[in-house]
């Protein structure tokens, strides 16, 4: 650590976007790649992913959601059929054109143009609606609710670990209904699903909302999303879930014979969350000594250090170590036996944001006891006695994830202004380093004036009420709170 009083050398305060990076680094979670705007997630960063697959998928499985997969290129002419859509997504397309490449005068070349380019996957409803289409015939056949953990291509021109690459990570959901009932009904339990898993899971706070119109996914008619204020006051969006009515299912004609004998289209519904979630863990839970896990996505919650000063000791203490990995048995638990100093390891995993990390020598098999570092609500060394510890873990851990929580609703309530009245008023509240939102009405004109100070409407509050005011905008009259931020 040198002279540095923090794990990171750069801290929140003094550089929000640079400290991101460090953290990324210094929690080893992924790296660069030679491929524009790519990275590679590296083992510590895939499992968080793999815990937050788990999770999730376990719960939609519940709702009766199966696994599948589609193809990941979609032919454009296909993408054309549905006019809102392919305009929602032309400009960040990757487009295969050709099929072979040879050696011309030393050099590779694209040859072998193909007939109809293919589009790289930047998102599946056209795909899955066509095979949607094949597989529904009559109203019997619906519900059809299908989810795929995939790879997805945006062209992005900035991009940033996490949160903003040309190739990222997740699952979208996709289903058809006989009613607009139904698929309503649907797209509000996903969004329930991911409140729940943003909020309990992740122990992030965020905001429950309805896009606006400008705002909404290319093609829906409704777009539910999950609003979360990172500690730079930005917003990042966490999770969507879209009603898409039977814009789609006309454009590829999922339809199907009614109950009454005739021919309907279906409702459908897709929805989604990707690896930015791990940069919004950084960003809502990281600290100046690295990342913070919660518990549920935590690669491990308890990591042991053996100190080995001599030959000796070693088969003692790895034999207590592993005692006190049995007594931990309901958790996840590490035995670090890396030839590296126990204080690097410790404070390597301290960047990782391990919640409890123990240091075992001698000294502890001698007192039977157990030295440890926790990670919540600050970096704290303890010990206790073998026997007790156990019931010490579970205390630290349910405090842990306590912690992160509550700091994470602080900065929301701390964060969040209400009695801003005009766009002057706005406009100076944006100008400080790291603002944070502001919650006012807004009667749908006036977008222009944002655009110039680079905020956006984030979302309507589903559980807000209509109240009598005035445009923070224009001055006209309104009644339905939105939420207003710099974003992600």
């Amino acid at each position: 650590m040198g002279s540095n009083t923090n794990a990171i050398s750069i801290t929140r305060k003094k550089d929000f976007s640079a400290w991101y990076h460090e953290v990324i680094a210094a929690a080893d979670l992924a790296d660069r790649s030679s491929v524009r705007g790519c990275m590679v997630i590296k083992p510590w960063g895939y499992a968080i992913w793999e815990n937050m697959q788990r999770v999730l998928d376990a719960k939609f499985k519940e709702l009766g959601v199966m696994n599948c997969y589609f193809p990941m290129f979609t032919p454009i002419d296909l993408f054309a059929k549905e006019a809102s859509h392919i305009s929602g997504f032309a400009k960040e397309m990757a487009v295969v054109t050709h099929s072979r490449i040879e050696n011309i005068d030393g050099k590779l070349v694209p040859t072998s143009p193909i007939e109809t380019p293919l589009a790289v996957r930047p998102t599946s409803e056209m795909i899955i609606g066509e095979s949607f289409a094949r597989w529904v015939e009559s109203y019997r056949d619906l519900p059809l609710l299908v989810n795929q953990w995939c790879n997805v291509v945006r062209w992005e021109m900035r991009t940033r670990m996490f949160l903003r690459t040309t190739e990222f990570l997740w699952q979208e959901g996709h289903t058809a209904h006989e009613t607009e009932t139904e698929a309503v009904v649907l797209a509000k339990k996903i969004h329930e699903l991911y409140n729940w898993f943003i909020t309990d899971v992740l122990k992030i706070y965020a905001i429950m909302g309805e896009k606006p119109d400008h705002e909404k996914f290319p093609g829906a008619v409704t777009t539910y999303t999950m609003e979360a204020m990172m500690q730079d006051g930005k917003a990042l969006q966490c999770a969507t879930s879209h009603y898409l009515g039977t814009n789609f299912a006309k454009a590829v004609e999922i339809k199907f014979q009614s109950r009454n004998g005739g021919l309907d289209f279906a409702h459908t519904t897709s929805w989604g969350i990707t690896t930015r979630m791990i940069g919004g863990l950084i960003m809502a839970h990281g600290d100046d000594n690295g990342i913070n896990t919660p518990l549920e996505v935590a690669p491990y919650h308890i990591v042991i250090i053996p100190i080995i000063k001599n030959e000796r000791s070693r088969a003692e203490i790895l034999e207590y170590c592993e005692k006190i990995k049995i007594s931990c048995s309901s958790h996840r638990v590490l035995i670090d036996i890396k030839d590296t100093s126990s204080q690097n390891k410790r404070w390597d995993y301290i960047r990782k944001g391990v919640p409890i990390i123990c240091e075992i020598g001698e000294r502890d098999i001698n007192g039977r006891s157990i030295a440890f570092t926790r990670r919540q609500p600050k970096i704290l060394k303890d010990s206790c006695e073998f026997d007790a510890f156990s019931h010490v873990v579970n205390q630290i851990l349910e405090e842990h994830d306590a912690a992160l929580y509550s700091k994470s609703v602080e900065l929301n309530t701390s964060k969040t202004e209400k009695n801003i009245k005009n766009f002057e008023e706005m406009k100076e509240f944006f100008s400080n380093e790291m603002p944070g939102f502001v919650m006012a009405k807004w009667s749908g004109n006036g977008l222009s004036l944002l655009d110039k100070i680079g905020v956006s409407i984030r979302c309507t509050p589903v559980k807000s009420e209509k109240s009598d005011g005035k445009c923070i905008l224009t001055g006209e009259k309104a009644d339905t709170d939105y939420i207003f931020a710099r974003s992600y």
